[in-house]
């Protein structure tokens, strides 16, 4: 219970319990002037009466006042609500939009690794072809100089070629 909630009901309690300690007083008819007339009545049961009326009035206020926080809170709350999904789909589009250019960015790059990768190809099979041709022309050049050292040493005749020298003996004239 809160301090304030406390302090009104000691004060209720206070209010009680004087009435009741002073019934016969509060009950005893006096004159009382309305303003425009005077009029023989229990002044103290008025002022009783009247501040029990001031009491239901004060909770009547004070419904009203928290049935108005509550309906506001509510109205506050679907607003919010309403914000936050706003909010969640703007990032779930902005995540959507993310995904999608992180996608083409990809795209972009394969695309061109993938062209880099065929220019690379080519120029391999560029470079091979030509070493094979390279290697054909070294293949024909070495072959005619074999073929020009042969005939060379089939021109020469086994007769006029000189006998190679034995040890100790002199070498011929």
């Amino acid at each position: 219970m809160g301090l304030r909630t406390g302090v009104l009901l000691v004060v209720v309690l206070l209010i009680a319990a004087l009435a009741a300690l002073n019934w016969g007083v509060l009950a005893t008819p006096t004159v009382m002037s309305l303003g425009f007339m005077q009029v023989t009545a229990p002044l103290g049961l008025i002022m009783l009466a009247l501040t029990a009326l001031l009491g239901i009035f004060f909770v009547a206020y004070l419904v009203y006042l928290q049935t108005t926080v509550l309906l506001e809170t509510r109205r506050h709350t679907k607003e919010m609500q309403a914000q936050r999904d706003l909010a969640d789909r703007a990032e779930a589009s902005r995540f959507t939009e993310l995904r999608n250019f992180l996608e083409t960015q990809e795209n972009t790059h394969m695309a061109r690794n993938a062209e880099r990768h065929a220019a690379l190809l080519a120029r391999v099979e560029q470079l091979e072809t030509m070493i094979k041709v390279r290697s054909d022309q070294t293949d024909n050049t070495l072959a005619a100089h074999i073929g020009q050292l042969e005939d060379r040493f089939d021109r020469r005749s086994p007769a006029t070629t000189v006998a190679a020298p034995v040890a100790g003996m002199p070498p011929p004239v």
